[in-house]
């Protein structure tokens, strides 16, 4: 949400969190994919353009679903984030944060060696940062340690890149850097999709022309109070008011 905000300032964006089901990284493909096109369903009567499934599990599970059954295009975050990461590394060796069910899936190594067979993925599953940034413990001592736990491993198999794969995690991007070390690089699998959203809107000239800011509708499952505070850590401000709607069973 915040990397299509950024780099396109003038679109209408409408968002919706599923925050009464998150995390779904601990959830199975089809529960995944059901609350997907739950979500999707309320969006197409929105009447938007594109879809965007920001979340790195849904779309390793549910992009092929949403594909099928809408009519607008419909862009995940694997293939950007994969496609920037086999550009980046020099050694071949790439490492790959994210949920259980992303790293389960094995999405982002499937993709890389779809694109450069000769390119290592190495994956780790980190199911303790989504809850740490969601409490705010963004620069805590608890999260310096757990980033430890979790990309020492990945620094022995002598990657020099790795991937954030989880929207959550470049709001501890600092952490993970000052236990990763500046020689490795680390990619944002959001950035990537943001400039892929960029790319299919120019190409299929879809882009809005106005240069007004566009106009933004925030909607959760749960807790709007608790989103609103997330979504100010993101977007460094605070945020137009949430609405509650229910839409997943």
């Amino acid at each position: 949400m915040a990397s299509v905000i950024k780099r396109l300032p003038n679109e209408n964006v409408v968002y919706f969190g599923d925050t009464a089901h998150v995390p779904y990284g601990s959830k199975s493909a089809e529960t995944v994919i059901k609350y997907s096109t739950d979500i999707a369903d309320f969006l197409a009567k929105k009447n938007v353009k594109m879809i965007v499934v920001a979340c790195n599990t849904a779309s390793a599970v549910a992009t092929k679903k949403l594909r099928s059954k809408f009519g607008v295009p419909v862009i995940e975050v694997i293939l950007p984030g994969a496609e920037t990461a086999a550009k980046t590394t020099r050694n071949g060796k790439v490492g790959v944060i994210g949920t259980e069910g992303t790293i389960g899936s094995s999405c982002y190594k499937k993709a890389i060696r779809k694109i450069d067979g000769s390119i290592s993925v190495f994956g780790k599953a980190c199911p303790l940062f989504v809850p740490l940034v969601e409490e705010g413990w963004l620069n805590h001592n608890i999260t310096k340690q757990v980033a430890k736990e979790y990309v020492r491993p990945l620094l022995d198999k002598n990657i020099d890149t790795l991937v954030l794969g989880c929207t959550h995690y470049p709001l501890i991007k600092r952490v993970i850097r000052s236990v990763a070390g500046v020689r490795i690089k680390l990619i944002d699998s959001a950035d990537a999709a943001a400039r892929k959203v960029e790319k299919t809107l120019e190409d299929m000239d879809l882009k809005n022309r106005s240069r007004s800011k566009g106009r933004r509708e925030f909607y959760v499952s749960d807790i709007p109070r608790k989103f609103s505070e997330m979504a100010k850590r993101f977007l460094g401000s605070a945020i137009s008011p949430v609405k509650k709607v229910d839409i997943v069973g």
